[in-house]
């Protein structure tokens, strides 16, 4: 059913195969994607964390004023103006309001 692929690593662009037992494997998982790195690349992609934040100290965070409340708070995307901004108390009451 499977024919082994021979597919080119998006990172280094050494070309890597892709065997028909791996494409079984993904199959069965149901995933939709080719692997687009090489083995070797996916490996130290793991090892250095795949490239996700370990810490949450390293997201910046922007200083905001609650539209709701006007308290200073933290948020971890930068506002852009178009919509309202709310620090975690008034965010949580509006979130619980608008779910019953």
């Amino acid at each position: 059913m499977y024919e082994d692929k021979t597919l080119v690593c998006r990172e280094c662009g050494a070309e890597f195969q892709f065997s028909a037992s791996e494409q079984s494997f993904f199959a069965e998982r149901g995933f939709q994607n080719e692997p687009s790195r090489c083995p070797n690349c996916r490996a130290a992609r793991r090892a250095s964390g795949g490239g996700q934040r370990q810490n949450s100290s390293e997201r910046p965070m922007y200083d905001v004023v609650c539209d709701n409340c006007g308290a200073p708070t933290k948020v971890p995307f930068q506002p852009r103006g178009d919509r309202p901004v709310y620090c975690k108390a008034c965010y949580d009451r509006i979130q619980g309001q608008s779910r019953y």
